[in-house]
């Protein structure tokens, strides 16, 4: 499996995608709810009315009219039908308009986070597969130490056994063998867990034996100048760009509450087709214009104006919050990359100079004239390099990806920045 892989699948499958997603048409449903305000609804009816009227329970009977009318007590039974089309439409509601501009902010916000998201994921995917490529070159290494203590211990044997050297030095040579072997197979085991951990995040089996077709490799990352990656970062982060959108949002929410001592107009009616039967019905309609003006609300939209007043605090802080956010990701991910690719490049040299310093040894112990401590101790300073040497690649690595997140779009940069120049 290929980085790029492993980031479709990510993106794909994994909770953090699924979750904004699904958060995303949820808001775009309250942007819907909150149009549907400024529209005007239409519906229609039709109704068959069957009765028996008591005039009497009406206060209608003949000494209503002094007597002079004779009214009957019943009336009915009857019945009459009602097929209507109604019209109800807000023609002016400043407020209405304000919170529908405020709901497509939190729309355009919850695209942003769900574009951040996106970006989190690929962070996380892309560092659970460099992990399993430090695993494997760890792996590489330490069986090569293997190698290195088995060779050891067949010459201090032979030499045990030819009398040349005494049964001290095969002892030692054994016991460093065997503690070699002993973290190679930690490190599987680490391996094991770690293909886990990415199957997991890309939405596999647990069981799901994941293996990169790619190596742990050192390639200088090309960032951009800090000044021109801040930049950059103001730009195209989606985390910051979605405290900003959230911030005119809750500006919004403040004109709509401002907006409720203003006068609105609404204008209602319905056209209808009356009678006993359908075939003799009569057209009637009514229509109705109003206009509300607000005159003492009981303290209620002073109340609103002060909520709204103080989300746009809350707002603007967590914006200036998220802006040093970004500034602190940027500043920190430069200096974990300088402080990586100068470890990589002290961690070649001890290496190259272990490498040497083990041969070394291993010629003055067939020689003769050093002791199996000294090819021991050559074998243990290899081993420490050959480990920093990973996991300085590792942090190398880890470093351009952080990099890429901290600039923003991750998706389009980690596999760049990746793959060096």
């Amino acid at each position: 499996m290929t980085l790029d892989q492993a980031i479709q699948m990510g993106l794909r499958y994994n909770l953090g995608t699924v979750s904004a997603s699904a958060s995303l048409r949820q808001v775009r449903a309250q942007r819907l709810s909150a149009l549907s305000q400024l529209l005007p609804t239409i519906s229609g009816s039709v109704s068959e009315t069957g009765a028996k009227t008591d005039l009497q329970t009406l206060g209608l009977s003949s000494g209503a009219f002094g007597g002079g009318i004779p009214l009957p007590k019943i009336v009915g039974p009857y019945h009459y039908y009602d097929a209507r089309a109604s019209l109800n439409f807000n023609v002016l509601d400043m407020t209405a308009r304000y919170n529908y501009r405020s709901a497509k902010e939190l729309e355009q916000a919850a695209e942003l986070s769900d574009a951040d998201a996106r970006e989190l994921v690929v962070l996380a995917v892309s560092g659970s597969y460099l992990k399993l490529l430090a695993d494997g070159a760890l792996i590489d290494a330490q069986e090569a130490q293997v190698r290195y203590a088995q060779s050891s211990r067949d010459q201090a044997v032979a030499q045990n056994q030819a009398g040349t050297k005494s049964s001290v030095d095969a002892q030692r040579s054994q016991v460093e063998l065997q503690t070699e072997e002993q973290r190679l197979t930690s490190q599987k085991a680490d391996l094991i867990k770690d293909k886990r951990t990415l199957a997991r995040t890309i939405g596999l089996r647990l069981d799901a034996d994941v293996v990169p077709s790619e190596k742990l490799s050192y390639s200088v990352a090309p960032p951009v100048p800090l000044d021109e990656a801040l930049k950059q970062a103001y730009g195209t982060r989606a985390d910051l760009k979605a405290a900003a959108s959230q911030l005119r949002a809750a500006e919004e929410s403040l004109k709509a509450a401002h907006a409720e001592h203003l006068p609105s107009v609404n204008v209602n009616g319905y056209f209808a087709v009356q009678g006993v039967n359908p075939n003799a019905g009569n057209g009637v309609f009514s229509g109705t214009a109003s206009l509300n003006i607000p005159i003492w609300q009981g303290g209620r939209i002073r109340a609103d104006e002060e909520q709204a007043q103080a989300a746009i605090d809350q707002r603007r802080a967590e914006y200036q919050d998220q802006r040093g956010s970004v500034e602190l990701d940027i500043r920190n991910a430069y200096t974990d990359f300088e402080t990586a690719t100068n470890q990589v490049q002290v961690a070649q040299s001890n290496q190259a100079l272990a490498l040497q310093t083990l041969q070394q040894s291993q010629d003055r112990f067939r020689a003769g004239v050093a002791t199996s401590v000294e090819v021991v101790q050559s074998q243990e300073s290899l081993a420490a390099a050959d480990r920093d040497y990973v996991n300085s690649l590792y942090a190398h690595n880890l470093a351009k990806i952080s990099l890429a997140r901290a600039v923003g779009q991750a998706e389009t940069n980690i596999p760049k920045f990746l793959k060096g120049n």
